[in-house]
């Protein structure tokens, strides 16, 4: 007895060294330097237009007024100021679809390099708009901005998913939606009045935008490519085997490196799949209504909704209205903590209980904020009770659903399939942030405080899909992914396997022959066969 306790002692022992020597230095400033230079300005650009919006619209209301000679009036100054908001969306969705024949042709490092440019246009357009006289140039600037969040969102996550270890893949993956919070919250604090968040100090909070950028453009050249886009898309085995080592943090890359060959080998096809060939591929059917669900709930669940009334509520608690941008920070606090809680914890409680459980406590808080809103001008203290619900949706939000999307859709998918896959998590996650936007103030007119009802019944459609569903994939290989969907997807374990498609055979038995001959003869023709 004592010496299985022993026994089971050392085995844990183990795994939590193993997990440590996962952690190398490269692997670290790989991820920190990838997710400033890319998660981060998402997270900015989010919140950086809400500090300054009354210095903006009355730039817009100058400008106009000196160009045609009249005050623009109230319904085209809201227009303007929308289309500036939303048509970061419209960007995003452009950089979503162009992704894929990018990350394919200038690989996953490389991609995130040249998306720099769109940002460091963007920060000159915007920063400028004012010293121009042009709010034309700060429209422009959004939307190109859009097109650098669609494109990161994308390469991001496809990047770290490729160059982590399996043991730390969840933890590394939470590090796209930690920086997204962190960026969220860098925007209120540059915006406040003490800073940046004045009349004449707004374009300094579009100008800081380079510099994210150009701290990503010196330091990520330094650091190799994915190994598996370089050993399965380039066939380049030495680098492949060089990146491993730097990762990874060890000279014996041969295991790290036969798992991959033993990937390819099994699924017999490394030439990019289109989303068409995607989305008619009975073997990842399923995998992909999941990513379009995680990520349609992501966007749809109702936080973009709780921004938007955050400050109307801490106006009703009693709180003055100059010092609800200070308040207004613990939001952005407490959405970095919770998301930082997740990416240490992810890796033991595993993707489904920390998605399925962040809609839960969503949904909870929800209903009593509902509540709150209806009664609190007749009870004193429900305001502060609402503003403990904004602050719990927020967190709920955050250690789950916030993030998890991101690592499950570079989990689902071969490396053939990945980007594809994330061309459709990156439009479905647009197209829904652009609905929202849309869409909630119609809501929000006609149901009142009634409209987070609607949040709840979203939340709840997707926990429940997710809990039937979504298998846990914390610690498992793509194959043992495969083989959890296999059932759903109505294929045998074997074609799950496989996995390929018919107009493809050839071309992919001539890849694996060609790609084979780096390792040994036997390997090769036992692979062929």
């Amino acid at each position: 007895m004592e010496n299985k306790e022993q026994s089971k002692g050392e085995m844990k022992q183990n795994k939590e060294v193993k997990k440590k020597m996962n952690w190398s230095g490269s692997l670290i400033v790989a991820s920190l330097t990838g997710a400033f230079g890319s998660s981060f300005l998402y997270g900015y650009n989010l919140s950086v237009v809400n500090a300054p919006a009354v210095y903006i619209k009355k730039f817009y209301n100058e400008t106009w007024e000196r160009r045609y000679g009249f005050s623009v009036d109230e319904s085209t100054l809201t227009l303007l100021w929308s289309v500036t908001v939303s048509i970061f969306a419209i960007g995003g969705l452009v950089g979503a679809i162009i992704v894929t024949p990018i990350v394919k042709f200038f690989g996953r490092k490389c991609t995130l390099l040249l998306n720099n440019v769109f940002a460091v246009t963007a920060a000159i357009l915007m920063s400028l708009s004012q010293l121009a006289g042009s709010f034309e140039m700060l429209i422009l600037g959004r939307i190109i901005m859009g097109v650098d969040a669609g494109i990161s969102l994308s390469a991001l996550p496809m990047y770290l998913s490729e160059i982590s270890p399996k043991e730390i893949r969840g933890s590394l993956g939470q590090v796209t939606a930690i920086f997204i919070c962190v960026g969220v919250f860098m925007g209120q604090v540059l915006g406040l009045p003490e800073i940046f968040g004045t009349e004449s100090r707004w374009p300094f909070l579009f100008g800081v935008i380079v510099v994210p950028a150009l701290v990503q453009v010196v330091i990520l050249p330094f650091l190799p490519e994915s190994p598996r886009y370089l050993l399965l898309e380039k066939h380049n085995t030495s680098k492949a085997e060089k990146a491993f080592q730097t990762f990874l943090g060890k000279d014996d890359v041969s295991q790290e490196v036969e798992e991959v060959l033993a990937e390819s080998r099994v699924q017999r096809n490394t030439k990019l799949v289109s989303v068409l060939q995607l989305l008619r591929t009975r073997a990842v059917r399923w995998q992909v209504i999941t990513v379009v669900v995680t990520m349609g709930c992501y966007q749809l669940c109702g936080l973009n909704a709780i921004w938007y009334y955050t400050n109307n509520i801490f106006s009703e608690a009693g709180i003055n209205s100059e010092t609800i941008p200070y308040v207004t920070l613990s939001t952005g606090a407490v959405e970095t903590l919770a998301a930082v809680s997740s990416g240490l914890v992810i890796e033991r409680l595993g993707r489904r209980p920390l998605l399925i459980g962040g809609f839960g406590l969503m949904i909870v808080f929800f209903a009593v904020l509902t509540v709150s809103l209806t009664l609190q001008n007749n009870v004193s203290w429900l305001p502060y009770l609402s503003i403990f619900c904004i602050l719990a949706i927020i967190a709920s939000f955050c250690i789950g659903p916030g993030g998890i999307p991101f690592v499950l859709t570079g989990e689902f998918f071969q490396q053939s399939q990945r980007p594809a896959a994330f061309m459709v998590a990156g439009t479905v996650n647009w197209l829904s942030n652009f609905a929202v936007g849309l869409l909630f103030p119609f809501i929000q007119s006609g149901l009142q405080n009634y409209c987070f009802l609607v949040f709840a019944a979203i939340c709840f459609a997707g926990a429940t899909y997710l809990f039937f569903v979504l298998p846990e994939t914390k610690n498992k290989t793509l194959s043992e992914i495969s083989h959890a969907f296999a059932k759903r997807n109505k294929v045998s374990l074997e074609m799950q396997e496989m996995n390929h498609y018919p107009e493809e055979r050839k071309s992919s038995a001539e890849q694996e022959s060609n790609f084979t001959s780096s390792v040994d003869n036997g390997e090769a023709k036992q692979a062929i066969v």
